[in-house]
């Protein structure tokens, strides 16, 4: 039962391509591929190597989650979200906390251009507040909230807005998965290993933890990358994934 769930859980890992380098990039995914159904590509990489990166993972028949968590005008956002799609990405991110006429005018001008040119239309996340910040954090921008309501408002923004789902730590999953429901994508970064660091990430849960809470995919960087052996690391994130979700379902099965 581990095996089979595993197997259809490929597709719900994405791998971090934190690295600078395209080389080291074709590397990991050359490696991990049998493994990772998606390959997450943020800023530093992007700005080194541009949108070859996205065609590098396209060919080895990979999706890509285009991680540049636009936050700008509406206009602006709006027409980089276009280019994300021309580029075939499966996934891109906006901030949430640029608003809902920026949200919102980016899904309506994504959908209408890929209707016009015959594109897939990828699935637009909002990030809502970054793994690495506390309360002691959002205090110091002006936010007096706790991090879990900062987190629902904006959930609940980001649905108003008809977006795909919400990037969010795994120790809101429950609250956005009672408050959005089951269609509301919930990618979650922060997730380590029961013996890794959690070197800049704040709220942190294991991958059989964020499974069991709700998670639709889970984002690992670090763990896999700095392993000794990438490869049976991912495979033993899979492993956690599985076990996790099976409890879940085990555990709703019982009620």
């Amino acid at each position: 039962m581990i095996r089979r769930t595993t197997d259809s859980l490929r597709h719900r890992l994405i791998f971090a391509l934190d690295v600078d380098r395209l080389a080291e990039a074709d590397q990991l995914v050359r490696l991990l591929a049998s493994e990772v159904g998606t390959f997450k590509v943020g800023k530093q990489l992007f700005l080194q190597a541009g949108p070859e990166v996205v065609r590098m993972v396209h060919r080895h028949g990979r999706d890509v989650f285009l991680d540049l968590k636009f936050h700008d005008i509406p206009s602006t956002v709006a027409k980089a979200g276009v280019e994300a799609a021309r580029l075939g990405v499966r996934f891109f991110d906006l901030h949430a906390s640029g608003s809902l006429t920026m949200m919102t005018r980016t899904r309506e001008e994504v959908a209408r251009v890929c209707r016009r040119e015959g594109l897939r239309r990828p699935r637009i996340l909002a990030v809502t507040v970054l793994t690495s910040l506390a309360r002691r954090d959002l205090r110091l921008v002006g936010v007096d909230d706790d991090v879990e309501d900062q987190v629902g408002r904006l959930a609940r923004l980001s649905k108003r807005a008809e977006m795909d789902g919400v990037v969010a730590s795994p120790l809101e999953i429950a609250r956005i998965r009672r408050q959005a429901g089951p269609g509301f994508l919930i990618v979650t970064p922060g997730i380590r290993q029961p013996t890794a660091a959690v070197d800049d990430q704040k709220r942190v849960l294991t991958p059989g933890e964020a499974m069991r809470a709700g998670a639709d995919y889970l984002v690992v960087g670090r763990p896999i990358r700095d392993a000794s052996d990438p490869l049976a690391v991912a495979r033993e994130v899979l492993a956690d994934m599985a076990r996790g979700l099976l409890s879940s379902r085990t555990r709703q099965g019982t009620r």
